[in-house]
């Protein structure tokens, strides 16, 4: 039975800013699994990784307006938190379609630490914007009580920025397998999985940094030797030019041509360019053959995609 790392974006848990709340969380959790159960119906074994941008940033509001009473909470600890409970939201959701469609198989969260490098030169210069947005007055008392680094954000006020380094390890790797080998599927690296580090006594720690959830997912695909990495996003198919007059869907692209059009400054840093970089990771990597491939495409276009009717292929 073919195995699938699945990372699901922010559109499958939040289909839009006035739908936020829990109860709309579960309403679009449950739309995709709908199409998560297909794949597993259809044959495949799947992990299913998700974001959390959203999430962690409602968490740190909450700290931040209650911060004169209780403890705020850090962000290591906001990632475990969003972990279980959008895990619990999406087993659950899983659950009840497997019930509905009479598949006897059981869904399971784990809990997952990302080990990263602690010399990560992203350490050394904070890039990722995370949580609300301040006044100039407030943004300097918080980098001088804190010790936040915060930047001005394109004149809609001043916003705390963390490390964003690259994953090197998926600590439970070899858990996640052994789940995956007794039969379960599995939600796992959610939010690309709590950031830590070593130290010199060989011990982990959290670490206050954001990792990108389709790195994580790449890597995860290799750590377990998945035959497919599928990266579900808002669009059915990449493009070349997206949004001008030339747009061109691609249904297929090489690792190689992938790395020219990621040189070319065809997809953003801030938009498609991870997903890319991320399936070309895994494409690419020494740990996979030539049958590998990753699957970019919607939520509700994922059966479609997986027949060869949509979606963007990469291809070694």
């Amino acid at each position: 039975m073919p195995t699938a790392v699945v990372a699901i974006g922010g559109n499958s848990l939040i289909s839009d800013p006035r739908h936020q709340t829990v109860p709309d969380q579960f309403a679009a959790t449950r739309e995709t699994a709908v199409h998560l159960a297909a794949m597993v119906e259809s044959g495949w074994n799947i992990v299913v990784t998700h974001g959390n941008g959203p999430q962690v940033g409602f968490i740190l509001l909450r700290s931040d307006l209650s911060a004169h009473a209780l403890h705020t909470v850090p962000l290591d600890s906001c990632d475990a938190d969003t972990q279980g409970a959008l895990g619990y939201m999406i087993q659950q959701c899983l659950q009840n379609e497997f019930r509905r469609r009479g598949i006897a198989r059981q869904a399971a969260t784990l809990v997952t630490q990302v080990l990263v490098d602690r010399d990560d030169p992203d350490f050394q210069k904070p890039s990722k914007p995370i949580g609300s947005f301040y006044d100039e007055a407030k943004a300097r008392e918080y980098m001088q009580a804190r010790g936040w680094a915060m930047v001005e954000d394109a004149g809609r006020g001043w916003r705390r920025v963390v490390p964003s380094p690259q994953p090197k390890q998926i600590v439970e790797a070899d858990v996640i397998k052994r789940l995956i080998d007794d039969g379960f599927i599995v939600i796992a690296v959610g939010g690309g999985g709590i950031p830590v580090v070593r130290d010199e006594q060989g011990m982990l720690r959290g670490v206050e940094a954001v990792i990108d959830k389709d790195y994580a997912s790449s890597l995860l695909a290799t750590s377990i030797q998945a035959d497919l990495l599928l990266i579900s996003t808002a669009v059915e198919q990449v493009a070349l030019n997206y949004k001008q007059p030339n747009q061109q869907a691609l249904a297929q692209v090489t690792v190689a041509d992938a790395n020219k059009y990621l040189a070319d400054g065809q997809f953003p840093a801030g938009s498609m360019g991870p997903k890319i970089e991320a399936a070309v990771r895994f494409v690419g990597s020494d740990a996979c053959d030539r049958k590998h491939q990753a699957l970019i495409t919607s939520p509700e276009n994922i059966e479609r995609a997986l027949r060869g009717e949509t979606g963007t292929r990469v291809f070694p």
